[in-house]
């Protein structure tokens, strides 16, 4: 991966389904979280995520979600997520969904991905999987993460999954208050977490946390740039210049949106490249300092 050449790095990009058709999210759930986001092509798959970055000379951070245990629907493989990097380095860099219910199973999984397959982090979606993520359950999971000095990615916020949906299809917002993983970033200081999206209603709990802890970072994915909340907006430009992540959560906001959206926002020009690369390809390890 030449990162010299590389316009930014994506680090919110989802695999919502697998070679093989199988699908991370119920029909329920799925149809819902496509209304709401009004998204177009839903389901590209692997090789096309990767055909869509290298044509815009950006790189992206793929992942999957494993709520198994809660919604009774298997995630697309971690595996075939790893492989599809292996196959394109030049795009693609591999993260994880792991169940927090599965237990020891997702200790061994979390080992075996990062020393087999160098996945660099895990994404944890507390609304869908249904838990507190300083639920002690989930513990063991992040002291492997820590152990392997990889990263973890908590949902924060409301959810376009399930919105719509009666009773929003089950999901509840309760597990996405950023405050949960403030307890989670106190207990695992040598773990970098990424909050991920403007924390509505909780953004500035979020910016507490990111401010507070220093290996708690923020990505912006998930919303349109010029909905961003002002102190958000304010943060980035200042406190959290060398904090804040750029993320489209693709497929369901095309980084093209995100990026012209975000071309129209007061971010200072020297912290724009911050946003769009450098913080990430240092958080990543891949500026080689």
């Amino acid at each position: 991966m030449n990162i010299d050449e590389l316009v930014a790095i994506d680090v919110h990009t989802h695999a919502e389904v697998s070679a093989e058709g199988a699908a991370s999210l119920s029909a329920e759930l799925d149809g819902a979280a496509g209304a709401y986001f009004k998204a177009g092509h839903r389901h590209p798959t692997l090789p096309e995520i990767a055909t869509h970055y290298r044509e815009r000379r950006m790189a992206c951070v793929v992942f999957t979600v494993d709520a198994e245990s809660a919604t009774g629907t298997p995630p697309v493989p971690n595996e075939e997520i790893a492989e599809a990097a292996l196959e394109h380095p030049d795009v693609i860099i591999p993260f994880a969904g792991v169940d927090p219910y599965k237990g020891k199973a997702a200790v061994r999984q979390i080992r075996s991905l990062v020393e087999e397959f160098g996945v660099k982090g895990f994404k944890f979606h507390p609304n869908i999987q249904a838990f507190h993520p300083n639920d002690r359950l989930a513990y063991p999971l992040y002291e492997a993460i820590e152990e392997a000095d990889a990263i973890a990615v908590f949902h924060t916020g409301q959810t376009g999954i399930g919105a719509g949906a009666p009773g929003g299809g089950g999901i509840r917002l309760k597990y996405s208050n950023p405050m949960d993983v403030d307890d989670v970033a106190a207990d695992f200081p040598g773990m970098r977490i990424i909050l991920a999206h403007p924390s509505f209603p909780w953004q500035d709990e979020a910016l507490a946390v990111a401010t507070h802890k220093p290996q708690v970072y923020i990505d912006l994915s998930g919303w349109s740039p010029k909905y961003f909340p002002p102190q958000l907006v304010r943060y980035a430009n200042s406190l959290l210049k060398d904090k804040v992540l750029f993320g489209s959560d693709y497929p369901l906001i095309s980084p093209d949106r995100w990026l012209a959206d975000f071309a129209g926002l007061p971010v200072k020009d020297e912290v724009r490249p911050k946003i769009l690369k450098e913080n990430a390809a240092r958080l990543l390890g891949l500026d080689g300092k």
